[in-house]
């Protein structure tokens, strides 16, 4: 790292924004990576920047390193032979007779070479280059060049035209970023759908942040389309109705799923029976740990919830499967038995969600972020599914969830004990005096990753247990916990 400018911390005398210009110092060489540490040893709270503006020329800087001398070209040391056996590759013409292909020094590479060369240049370098002759028209459309695309570069331009132009080349497709693209109608229902019935089917991976020009038609399409997917990123695409995420559970074989700030949702229905009273003996309770389970009606789309005796826990049975039994955390209450001769208790609905349907359905999910899902009423339910459904999670993202609880985060670490990076920031139900950060840094030793920005709460034990059980922690932050 080269330092550009460093200086001590001043104590800012308004709370109003400051603008901030440093003389920087100049370097020598390209960079399109920038570091910017700050002292907040002086401020009440966090640091916060509105906005950094970048200076600099449009024209990368070559690197003394590249620059080559000048060459005269009427100098050249070739013999006669060797300028005359330039294009020595012969086709067969269509009289039969070898004809010389004439595309010069070209014909001297191998053909993988060329493909290697080829592979460094942008998206529109490769289209402006294939009609420059038959040759390279032929290298810059071979498959093996559009593996991966990313056409987020190019959002402003891509429209249903662009994608047909490229369908032909990406046979070979595998993974594909259209984030940032199709807005103001640039991209339709029909050139995606086009586009991804004729190229889905190899697709592992598909990028579609900021897309508003998803529906639910063409997260159905994704479904069909693509069976093999095991990334998909629907960051901040917040346009899409909460059910048409029920598609995404069709993806069986997900790893990596980003839902941050979407529309997703997981909702319970207001109580819609009355209290039942219900005799001990006719229960079968045969003490407070004991579950009680009565019967699912059949056809339900909605999957009935019961209290259990001990009021930390209750089950679901989903209509469609009563074997799938999940367990939940903490979400009912359970009156006092009175004289030990009746229970009381409240039946409730628990919505089929398109959450549930992906926790249930993809197994196999390794990453998921849903971050900023204001629209989640109990991520403890989630935290319940992820510790039954989701043993091999590896990270998880729950920055802003404003409802989890020690509970949840207790049943998610002792399921989810492969998690290497955790998320927890700005999660205000979570205390430290609960226990809750020392129980997660006993449960989940290979942790790397872990945040509770903003967490006031966080201690000096919280941090000595982390140090103590996470040998392999890297990055921690703490950022806006209070110091002492």
């Amino acid at each position: 790292w080269e330092v550009l400018w460093s200086g001590g911390p001043t104590k800012a005398l308004t709370p109003q924004a400051r603008q901030f210009s440093p003389k920087i110092k100049h370097i020598n060489f390209p960079t399109n990576l920038l570091r910017l540490e700050v002292n907040s040893s002086l401020l009440d709270y966090y640091t916060e920047l509105d906005a950094v503006i970048l200076r600099g020329v449009k024209e990368r800087p070559m690197l003394a390193l590249y620059k080559m001398p000048l060459i005269d070209i009427s100098d050249l040391s070739d013999s006669e032979d060797e300028l005359s056996d330039v294009g020595g590759p012969f086709k067969q013409g269509g009289d039969g007779k070898q004809q010389r292909t004439a595309n010069g020094y070209f014909d001297k590479l191998p053909y993988e070479l060329i493909q290697l060369i080829l592979s460094h240049l942008t998206l529109p370098d490769l289209c402006r280059l294939a009609q420059s002759c038959k040759l390279l028209h032929q290298h810059c459309c071979d498959p093996l060049q559009y593996t991966q695309l990313s056409l987020q570069p190019y959002w402003a331009r891509l429209s249903d035209a662009s994608l047909g132009h490229l369908q032909s080349r990406c046979t070979l497709l595998q993974r594909l970023n259209l984030s940032w693209t199709g807005n103001r109608g640039a991209l339709t229902l029909t050139g995606f759908s086009s586009f991804m019935k004729a190229r889905g089917l190899s697709l592992v991976c598909l990028e579609l942040s900021c897309c508003h020009f998803l529906n639910e038609p063409c997260l159905e399409v994704i479904s069909q389309s693509c069976p093999r997917l095991q990334e998909l990123n629907l960051s901040s695409c917040d346009r899409l109705h909460p059910q048409a995420f029920t598609h995404i559970s069709k993806l069986i074989h997900l790893r990596r799923l980003v839902l941050y700030r979407t529309k997703i949702e997981l909702q319970f229905f207001s109580l819609i029976r009355s209290r039942y009273k219900v005799p001990v003996e006719q229960s079968g309770v045969l003490d407070d740990r004991q579950r009680w389970v009565s019967a699912v009606e059949p056809g339900s789309t909605l999957q009935v919830v019961y209290a259990r005796t001990d009021s930390e826990s209750c089950l679901s049975a989903g209509a469609s499967d009563i074997s799938a039994v999940i367990t939940l955390s903490a979400l009912f209450l359970k009156e006092e038995i009175n004289n030990c001769n009746s229970l009381s208790f409240f039946m409730f609905f628990l919505q089929q969600t398109a959450l549930l349907s992906i926790l249930t359905f993809c197994p196999e999910m390794r990453h998921l972020n849903l971050g900023s899902c204001l629209r989640i009423e109990d991520y403890d339910v989630v935290a319940s599914m992820l510790a039954t459904r989701c043993r091999s999670l590896c990270s998880l993202d729950l920055w802003r969830c404003r409802n989890l609880t020690d509970r949840g985060l207790a049943e998610l670490v002792a399921g989810c004990r492969m998690l290497e990076e955790l998320d927890l920031g700005w999660c205000p139900t979570l205390q430290s005096s609960t226990g809750c950060f020392q129980q997660l840094a006993r449960s989940v030793p290979r942790l790397r990753k872990l945040f509770l920005t903003a967490n006031r709460t966080v201690c000096d034990s919280d941090i000595e247990e982390l140090a103590n059980c996470c040998p392999l922690l890297q990055h921690l932050d703490i950022l806006g916990m209070l110091l002492y």
